[in-house]
């Protein structure tokens, strides 16, 4: 409570001070995005019609980030809010406790279907096994979801904006059609391997993606874990797992000692799979998309994992 009556008084100062954010240009929508793939989704939506900013900075933990006063103002002002909803950007409850936004706020794992995040600290770390945790919020990494996602965020642009409702939805319809050829090389591609077991010596953050192509999938941790070691018994299943696989997975900005570390005993090698969830200044400046991103990862399980182009 001190915090949050702490960041509303900063808030009062800085509206009493002057802008702390650049004014928004008139007639054009504001959009927030709180992680990178909704910021991406929205930005292929838009288009050059309005605004798009990304809340979470590039290269943030989203877990442990923590809202600034300017943040908070820029999501009471903006025409619409994006974010997940679940415990990686619980900091947006933050936000929503300290003022309400002026404009709409569209949470995304209400726009898909949820499925239970499961204990991966446990011996047995295949898809279904495990004791349920809670409803994992890592939607956008099956491309079927993050394709309906950009669709529901073209949706409301639209009704949000009547003028260009029509520029709005075609746009966003572009780019999931993008995404979705994009999801049928996918699923060609794992159509094509006699094995689809993956080995992660880190966080797990793609149950979704597992999931819709049908992987067997062992990792370290649950996809919101804090933990920065596992287990011996963890350790040991992870390297028997991994004997004779192509590779022990780790994600982007991980230090992925604990990969290396399972990859050296199994007599493998490391490989990373970028999870979408935030991107680097440098990958940001780049232009660095969500379609782009996982381009890369799917030229990355060709390179690693063999199979057909």
């Amino acid at each position: 409570m001190k915090r949050l009556a702490a960041l509303l008084l900063l808030c009062v100062l800085l509206t009493g001070c002057g802008p702390a954010v650049p004014e928004p240009a008139p007639g054009r929508l504001q959009i927030v995005a709180a992680v990178f793939p909704a910021y991406d989704f929205a930005r292929a939506a838009v288009g050059d019609l309005a605004d798009v900013s990304l809340l979470l900075p590039p290269g943030a933990e989203s877990h442990s980030y923590e809202p600034t006063p300017a943040d908070i103002l820029r999501v009471q002002n903006c025409d619409l809010f994006i974010y997940l909803g679940g415990e990686s950007d619980a900091w947006v409850d933050t936000i929503l406790s300290a003022v309400e936004p002026k404009g709409q706020a569209l949470r995304l794992t209400d726009c898909v279907e949820l499925l239970e995040e499961e204990d991966h600290d446990h011996h047995d770390h295949q898809h279904g096994a495990g004791e349920v945790m809670e409803m994992d919020e890592h939607v956008w990494t099956s491309p079927a979801n993050a394709a309906r996602l950009t669709r529901t965020i073209g949706e409301t642009l639209a009704g949000l904006d009547p003028v260009h409702e029509e520029a709005f939805r075609n746009n966003a319809e572009d780019y999931a059609l993008q995404i979705d050829a994009l999801d049928a090389e996918f699923d060609q591609f794992f159509q094509g391997l006699d094995s689809r077991t993956m080995v992660f010596g880190d966080r797990f953050p793609l149950r979704y993606f597992a999931e819709e192509f049908d992987l067997d999938y062992y990792a370290a941790f649950p996809g919101c874990g804090a933990q920065t070691e596992p287990s011996a018994a963890t350790v040991a299943l992870l390297t028997e797992k991994a004997r004779g696989l192509p590779a022990v997975w780790y994600i982007e900005f991980s230090n992925h000692l604990v990969a290396d570390s399972i990859a050296e005993a199994a007599g493998t090698q490391t490989a990373m799979f970028h999870t979408c969830h935030n991107v680097s200044r440098a990958e940001l400046d780049a232009g660095a998309t969500y379609l782009s991103l996982m381009q890369n990862n799917l030229a990355t399980l060709r390179e690693v994992m063999g199979g057909a182009d």
